[in-house]
């Protein structure tokens, strides 16, 4: 855990600095590092190491319509470094689960939580499968960036919304997302970096599934 927080630096969210976690500055380097730190071995790159703008959306949305998680449960899906999880706890959510399937993002998620002062469960494991794993609301930030995610992530968000879930997707654009299943409830222009997107700037949308 220390050699990934040595490269690191806890800094507020771009457009949400309420928030801090630890991002990186050059994602290529750190991920030459993490697998040297892991003797060579292929890692997934780490994309809890940048604040994505779909979930900075879903995040600047929350904290702002605190009402919609106010004293309900939370599950945000494919969590990163937690900024969502971190909103919703922080806009009074009587429970975070927050799921990833990169380990190290956990790790880094439960230290990116402690240091905003807040309560979230980091749960390991692909979920999407899981037909039994609820809540009042879910959430998801910048996950409709392939073919397959986003069928798996559509099919778990359906289910949700089939149980009365209150459905929140953060999305700057992708190829995937099939917008006629969705409404958009706002929209925002999320500072980015050019090493991540292809504008500086991304205007990046919060979409209300549609059950």
């Amino acid at each position: 855990m220390s050699s990934f927080l040595e490269h690191t630096r806890s800094l507020p969210a771009s457009y949400v600095p309420e928030i801090a976690l630890h991002q990186a500055d050059d994602a290529i380097a750190l991920w030459e590092r993490t697998e040297e730190a892991a003797g060579g071995a292929r890692l997934a790159p780490p994309f809890w190491a940048f604040a994505w703008a779909g979930g900075q959306a879903v995040a600047r949305y929350l904290l702002d319509h605190a009402d919609l998680v106010a004293g309900r449960s939370v599950l945000d899906l494919a969590a990163g470094g937690g900024i969502v999880a971190i909103a919703a706890a922080r806009a009074g959510a009587a429970r975070v689960v927050a799921t990833e399937i990169d380990p190290t993002a956990v790790e880094i998620l439960r230290v990116n939580a402690m240091s905003n002062g807040v309560s979230v469960e980091a749960l390991l494991g692909d979920v999407l499968d899981d037909t039994t794993l609820a809540a009042d609301v879910v959430t998801a930030g910048d996950v409709f960036y392939s073919r397959e995610m986003a069928r798996r992530m559509l099919a778990f968000l359906d289910r949700a919304a089939a149980r009365g879930s209150l459905v929140l997707v953060g999305d700057p654009g992708r190829a995937y997302l099939p917008r006629e299943r969705f409404t958009a409830v706002a929209e925002y222009p999320v500072p980015t970096t050019l090493a991540l997107e292809d504008a500086e700037v991304k205007a990046t949308t919060v979409w209300r599934l549609t059950p």
